[in-house]
């Protein structure tokens, strides 16, 4: 099939193709004289004021002058060298050295079609609009016949958003200079930016008659369709296309798109397979299936074939990451969790060098609740590269998360070479310094990060929890009792630091009504965690409350199974007179583990110790 070319204006186009000095002619109509019919309708003139008249004939004088001087051999030769010396400079992008020779030639030799032309290009090239419209006009009286010029008087006029005027440009060249026809695409093509369909629609058409039919055209004309909303115009087109080129899979798989798009399922299926017979590992034809079938709720074939898409490398990753981020936007969901872990598996086996497909794997397995299988993902993406600081920073919280104590100081050290100045590193490798009993480097830690947040007091009240836990260890019970009340001043509900605050208070016998306040304000946002339920019932153990701790601790004790909180109501029981009672539950807390080293001594002598 012949295709035409299409001839988008562009000044280096311009700079190389300019027509030559030699290139010159009589003087002709206007551009703007030569539009197609029908003619506008006439305005009536304007009355010019007396300054705008004097203007009009002092210019009329000096062409009138031009005209009638006689231009020597001795001058044209001069005004040919300015010319040429002007063309460098043009050609080496000095604008200014160019547009003083070419002035210069212009002085010499005012009528000549292809001075005017360079002088209206330089400016152009300046931003100078408005002179660069005067001189290819008068570059367009001198030659009408010469398609530079009308190009360049239309680039003019786009410029400056007079596509109206740019387009009345087109239409004189294609209709008024022989052998311009190809312009029609140019002209077309400026509808459309205008969003003149119909003008466009019937500039295309008009082309194809010049032509005979054009894949592009066949295109542009199905896009407007669309915009049009004839939908049955587009598919008609579309399936041109498809007959004119059977061997062209994308047309195909357009039609097939447009039929999905409008709900036509059916045909979306017969098109994406007729693709699929061409091109049977088509990623493409693949999705559309995939939607379509989900669409008509056939879940399973609509995996089987997005499935199969992933597989192929012709779905680049920045694809399947996409498609990966609208599954994560619905994790957790049991119904499509499989289905998302297996497609993150395909990502990373059919993308092996590519940190972005561990990455989005790492993200749905860490929401599918797969932790370790996340962090190894992550790691994945960090040793092709390491660069990304919420890699890092996902890791190292379930580093945190699984209390991993190795991993987590491995894995902040490493990050902290990269990021010293991210105060979140310094947070987790204080966590992972307590967690290995290091409360000394915790500190270090900790004190180093939180002077980096003075612009987050969010992450600084964190800080501070961690600090009053981490000073409670060091027996530095002032500088704890300070942490935490600083993050309580940040946020009077921080539950981390109403619990460990009170908690710690109570093991010191410290200002109890305090930790009472605290703990039952905590327990009156959160009534059925045993953690919290286990520390207002102890804070009411040192108060001597021991019914009301007994109540507490009860209901804490029928969902948790920690040592602490199983030797805690052994206490409280033992203190009711309850002595078998008391002995059940601190043989249970043994059991479980993390109790007080006088367990031993309570069971064996059936006794408390405090």
């Amino acid at each position: 099939m012949f295709r035409a070319a299409v001839f988008p204006l562009l000044l280096s186009g311009l700079l190389l193709t300019a027509p030559s000095y030699a290139q010159q002619s009589g003087p002709g109509k206007p551009a703007q004289e030569q539009a197609a019919s029908p003619k506008p309708k006439k305005e009536k003139p304007k009355k010019l004021t007396r300054k705008e008249r004097k203007e009009m004939q002092r210019q009329a004088a000096l062409e009138a002058a031009k005209q009638n001087r006689q231009l020597t051999e001795k001058d044209r030769e001069l005004s040919e060298a300015y010319f040429v010396d002007g063309v460098k400079f043009l050609l080496l992008e000095d604008y200014n050295k160019a547009q003083e020779r070419l002035l210069k030639a212009y002085q010499l030799d005012p009528n000549n079609a292809a001075i005017n032309y360079k002088i209206a290009e330089t400016n152009l090239l300046i931003g100078n609009l408005k002179d660069a419209g005067n001189f290819a006009q008068a570059a367009l009286r001198l030659d009408p016949k010469n398609p530079y010029y009308y190009l360049l008087l239309a680039q003019v006029f786009s410029t400056q958003k007079q596509y109206d005027e740019a387009a009345k440009v087109y239409v004189s060249l294609v209709h008024d200079v022989p052998d311009s026809k190809e312009y029609l695409f140019n002209l077309a093509d400026l509808y459309l930016a205008q969003g003149k369909l119909n003008e466009a629609l019937a500039t295309f058409n008009e082309a194809e008659k010049e032509f005979g039919p054009l894949d592009e055209v066949s295109f542009k004309k199905q896009q407007i369709y669309l915009k049009q909303n004839n939908l049955d115009k587009a598919l008609q087109e579309g399936e041109a296309l498809i007959a004119a080129n059977p061997d062209e899979v994308r047309y195909v798989l357009a039609q097939a798109e447009m039929y999905a798009a409008n709900n036509r399922l059916p045909d979306a299926i017969r098109a994406a397979q007729q693709a699929l017979r061409q091109d049977p590992d088509n990623p493409q034809a693949h999705m559309i299936l995939a939607d379509a079938y989900r669409q008509q709720g056939n879940t399973g074939e609509s995996e089987t074939q997005i499935k199969q898409a992933f597989q192929s490398p012709g779905l680049n990753i920045d694809q399947k990451v996409r498609i990966l981020i609208d599954y994560l936007k619905q994790l957790p969901n049991p119904a499509i969790e499989q289905t998302a872990l297996e497609l993150a598996d395909i990502t990373t086996r059919v993308h092996p060098r590519d940190p972005k497909a561990y990455s989005v794997a790492g993200d749905v397995q860490l929401l599918a609740n797969k932790k370790e299988l996340a962090r190894g993902n992550y790691l994945r993406a960090l040793r092709l590269d390491n660069s990304h600081f919420k890699i890092w920073q996902q890791v190292v919280s379930i580093d945190a998360e699984l209390a991993q104590t190795d991993s987590l100081l491995r894995h902040t050290s490493q990050a902290l070479e990269l990021f010293p100045n991210q105060a979140v590193f310094w947070f987790y490798n204080g966590v992972g310094h307590t967690f290995a009993k290091q409360p000394q480097k915790a500190v270090r830690s900790l004190e180093q990060g939180r002077k980096l947040t003075t612009d987050n007091p969010e992450l600084s009240a964190q800080f501070d929890v961690q600090l009053g836990d981490v000073y409670h260890e060091l027996k530095e019970f002032e500088k704890s009792d300070a942490a935490y009340q600083a993050a309580l001043t940040f946020d009077a509900n921080n539950a981390q630091a109403l619990n460990n605050y009170s908690y710690y208070l109570s093991l010191r016998g410290k200002d109890l009504p305090r930790a009472k306040e605290m703990a039952g304000k905590l327990v009156k946002q959160f009534p059925d965690n045993d953690t919290y339920l286990d520390t207002y019932g102890w804070v009411l153990y040192k108060l001597k409350d021991y019914a009301g701790a007994r109540q507490q601790l009860e209901k804490a004790v029928r969902t948790s199974k920690d040592g602490t909180v199983l030797e805690h109501y052994g206490d409280v029981l033992f203190q009711l007179g309850d002595a078998a009672g008391a002995l059940e539950q601190w043989q249970r807390a043994r059991k479980a583990g993390g109790t007080t080293p006088l367990i031993d001594r309570k069971i064996k002598d059936r006794k408390l110790y405090e």
